[in-house]
């Protein structure tokens, strides 16, 4: 009968003891969550970038989800960034929505241009049988405009292909001018 009463309290300390351990854990994982939380807020406000009013965070076992909506897709990889950099967040569940789609698509389009202005100018500076420094280089919408001088129409014509044959490339136009002999 002691051993049975013995195994009935040990048995009662240990599983108080687990339950208490468990409890602490739960609610310093809780605590941890709602710090980042905190922390993940405070840093999406101080970014003057972000409307930070438009974007919610919630924390689950220290990963940070993202909900709301920012204006491109570069201010959705802005918050991503900035919330993954904070000490303790394990990962990011970026849901954000982005809601002017439009301006994402015209500033790809800008940086296609000034690529395409950039490979077809180095092209024309590296050909040796074209005086690309006298050749002004201008593109819009994939448009390339070739305005300057150049010494004969052979250097002309291969100036043009030169352009044409550049990636991203829909069109030229040929504002060239050939020196008088």
């Amino acid at each position: 009968m002691k051993n049975s009463i013995r195994s009935i309290i040990a048995l009662t300390l240990f599983t108080a003891g687990s339950t208490t351990a468990f409890a602490d854990n739960t609610w310093e994982d809780k605590s941890k969550d709602a710090w980042l939380d905190g922390k993940a807020e405070t840093t999406l406000l101080f970014n003057s970038h972000l409307n930070s009013f438009d974007i919610n965070t919630d924390v689950q076992d220290r990963v940070v989800i993202l909900t709301g909506k920012v204006d491109s897709a570069v201010d959705k990889s802005l918050a991503e960034e900035l919330v993954t950099s904070l000490e303790g967040v394990e990962s990011v569940d970026n849901k954000l929505s982005v809601i002017n789609k439009k301006q994402d698509s015209e500033l790809v389009a800008s940086l296609t241009d000034s690529k395409v202005e950039a490979v077809v100018k180095s092209k024309l500076l590296m050909s040796s049988d074209v005086s690309g420094t006298s050749i002004e280089v201008e593109v819009l919408n994939g448009v390339v405009i070739l305005t300057g001088e150049v010494d004969s129409d052979s250097e002309e014509e291969l100036a043009v292909m030169i352009a044409k044959n550049s990636e991203d490339v829909k069109s030229v136009i040929n504002k060239l001018e050939v020196a008088d002999s």
